[in-house]
């Protein structure tokens, strides 16, 4: 079984794929002070409770955009699994080229994201990552990465708002029942959710013109399927494209396991 990582600014997100089969998956905070020690109790508890045997997991992949993190992961790996973990970097084969200017710049995420999503249509495409900045990753008819935009996330947006304006209360990012606002709570609600949609229609028609062809919009992360609603520009949502980006990189790289 192979266990994959994704850590983010945010939350880290794990998943158990047995061959192309995702056993489970979960959330948790990331939380760069972890030792080894504490994730592997914490992983184990969360694989029991899901009926999987933790020592059981026979290769370890991790695409990670904080490097704290890295140390806890890999003792966690070799002292509890002996396991030597596959990292997303510079040296590991994706089958994706990278075009930007400085690819080591490029968060190990988007390009999991867009290997996933290239997999399952092989044309022009776009990706919309819903995580703590909101990521926007454009990939070729040939599946080369071609690079982006990145935004601030809508819960970093939102709690920017409330720690900046006095008067402003903190708010939930989920759907108004109005575009009109009749309170400030429906105002900031109607604002930080259309506002989103507008934001993400916007820049894939832009992105679109610059790309050619019809690419097929993807969206992830954790608030994808609520923006996927109202945004007209997304046409496939996958809460778990970057599990699957990183089994698929697992096995491109398996050979030289």
């Amino acid at each position: 079984m192979l266990l994959v990582v994704d850590v983010g600014n945010t939350n880290t997100v794990l998943g158990v794929f047995e061959g192309d089969t995702l056993r489970d998956n979960w959330r948790i905070e990331t939380r760069s002070s972890r030792t080894g020690d504490e994730l592997a109790i914490l992983f184990a508890q969360l694989f029991h409770h899901a009926g999987i045997d933790f020592q059981g997991i026979t290769d370890v992949m991790i695409s990670c955009v904080v490097p704290p993190m890295l140390r806890g992961l890999r003792e966690m790996s070799e002292r509890f699994l002996q396991l030597q973990p596959l990292v997303v970097g510079p040296g590991l084969r994706t089958g994706m080229p990278i075009r930007y200017d400085n690819p080591r710049e490029v968060g190990a995420d988007r390009i999991v994201n867009a290997v996933a999503a290239y997999e399952q249509v092989r044309q022009e495409l776009i990706v919309v990552d819903f995580g703590t900045a909101t990521t926007f990753d454009a990939v070729s008819r040939e599946g080369e990465y071609l690079g982006g935009a990145i935004c601030p996330g809508l819960v970093v947006s939102t709690e920017a708002l409330f720690q900046r304006a006095s008067k402003l209360p903190r708010i939930q990012v989920q759907e108004p029942q109005s575009v009109i606002g009749r309170t400030t709570v429906d105002s900031l609600t109607s604002g930080i959710f259309y506002g989103a949609v507008g934001m993400v229609d916007a820049l894939v028609e832009g992105m679109k013109g610059e790309l050619g062809g019809s690419p097929r919009v993807f969206a992830t992360g954790g608030l994808a399927g609520l923006i996927a609603r109202k945004a007209h520009s997304i046409d496939v949502v996958d809460p778990m494209l970057t599990l699957t980006g990183l089994r698929l990189i697992y096995e491109r790289n398996r050979k030289e396991r």
